[in-house]
């Protein structure tokens, strides 16, 4: 299962969306009523996220910081500490920024270019970056004892953020397209066919200078990393063959399942978690750039129902509730990785699923689940705006939640949950960052070579 990222003042009031129309989101907070339309809560939350990685970016490196405490308390001092995952997601929310007119074009290009700058100078490992790395220094900060090395699926989830860049500047301005070019250099320099240790057909997850591949995590479904296979069978330098996805990512095929939950076919066999499918972010982290609809391979004939489903059956279990937790419903629903609530009431960290319930619901969950299940997304997004106040902070809706305790929450933001509201909601208004990233021209041979089919994009 998914080596789970463990990732200040008093909530404020929350944003309205009365500014849509100027160049720059709002910086102040006023109040969100049930009269604001559904465009205009969604910009609201588009807005909220984006703040993330705007306002509250490291600042040395720009890019997103692994957490942010609005209560200002970091007890493991990482508040420096940024995540190469999660800025990948924070760089396509930039992305919607602009795109939405929430960002200044030249002010974004400026910013992003710091970015590459920076990362074109920070410690790589056989092109890969670690997990965690210090802002201030691009020294690699180690996630684990023996995790001090490249993690390549961190790397992964942040270069497809990279490409999207590239993409959407690549035919803009002088600034525009040195920026583009930057990004293109940093993609060439990860060498994913290293991580087969050596030709074996898999990718391997960790590799470390010292430690070698004692790390010993093999890149096998299913979970959160297709995006892994995607991109190293796409690489013009370092690629993978198509028979590692297939031996490595799918087990020989074995990770297909005749299996079904509330009449829904679960298709593929999630590790760990059979039963109900594992945490939401296997539906989200992939996709930010991948678009799954009608999306086939050899084994899997639409990947938007595969996702779908993860969803819906994570919704149904919620409804039915059958630990009767308060407040779960058709309103609030959502299980996925972030912050917890411990036994005693202090804060810790938990992957959340139907099998690992802690009566705690993640926002990002349902938010971030808007092109599988619009209709019961909505409906969640527009109950936490509304009637939970208490839940929103300076940076949108707080990383957990639970109406069960008391309305309990947590000042608190993980990058990797903040990092998916605005990419997957426009994904599903726009499929702006689906296009970007599906006419890329490698990714387009990448998905060719490993048999997969989208009409929508002429893969064939």
């Amino acid at each position: 299962m998914k080596k789970f990222a463990l990732t200040g003042m008093i909530a404020l009031l929350v944003f309205s969306c009365k500014n849509t129309s100027t160049n720059r989101y709002a910086s102040q907070n006023e109040i969100i009523t049930s009269n604001n339309t559904d465009g205009q809560l969604l910009d609201q939350v588009q807005k909220d996220a984006l703040k993330y990685f705007w306002d509250y970016a490291e600042p040395n490196s720009m890019l997103g910081r692994e957490r942010y405490h609005e209560d200002n308390i970091y007890p493991d001092n990482d508040k420096n500490v940024i995540t190469t995952g999660g800025s990948g997601f924070g760089l396509a929310t930039i992305l919607v920024g602009i795109e939405r007119g929430f960002l200044p074009r030249k002010e974004a290009v400026k910013r992003l270019t710091t970015m590459m700058d920076f990362l074109a100078k920070a410690d790589r490992h056989k092109g890969a970056w670690s997990h965690w790395i210090n802002g201030e220094t691009g020294k690699t900060v180690p996630f684990g004892k023996k995790d001090n090395g490249g993690d390549l699926v961190e790397t992964a989830f942040l270069t497809s953020g990279i490409l999207m860049v590239r993409e959407y500047f690549k035919n803009g301005s002088a600034e525009e397209k040195e920026l583009a070019k930057k990004c293109d250099e940093l993609w060439k320099g990860i060498q994913w066919n290293w991580y087969t240790k050596g030709g074996e057909k898999v990718l391997y997850w960790h590799w470390s200078p010292e430690h070698q591949w004692e790390m010993n995590f093999p890149l096998q479904g299913y979970n959160e990393c297709l995006i892994t296979y995607i991109l190293a069978a796409s690489s013009p330098t370092y690629s993978i063959d198509a028979e590692t996805y297939y031996k490595g990512w799918t087990r020989n095929g074995t990770y297909l399942s005749d299996k079904e939950k509330y009449g829904l076919p679960m298709y593929v066999r999630h590790n760990g978690a059979e039963e109900y499918g594992g945490p939401l972010f296997w539906a989200h982290y992939s996709y930010i750039g991948l678009d799954p609809t009608n999306l086939s391979d050899k084994l899997i004939k639409n990947y938007f129902d595969l996702n779908r489903n993860q969803v819906l059956i994570n919704y149904k279990y919620c409804v039915e509730n059958p630990d009767k937790w308060k407040g779960y419903g058709p309103n609030y629903w959502g299980l996925t990785a972030g912050y917890s609530r411990n036994e005693n009431g202090s804060i810790g960290y938990d992957a959340h699923f139907p099998q690992n319930d802690h009566g705690v619901i993640t926002p990002t969950a349902a938010l971030s689940s808007f092109p599988y299940t619009p209709k019961q997304s909505m409906e969640f997004l527009r109950f936490i705006y509304t009637q939970k106040p208490e839940f929103i902070g300076s940076a949108g809706p707080y990383d957990a939640t639970s109406i069960h305790y008391g309305n309990w929450t947590t000042p608190r933001y993980l990058a990797i949950d903040q990092g998916t509201i605005a990419p997957m909601i426009e994904n599903y208004r726009s499929g702006f960052l689906w296009k970007l990233f599906m006419n890329a021209p490698e990714i387009q041979k990448g998905l060719k070579k490993l048999s997969f089919k989208s009409e929508k994009y002429d893969i064939k």
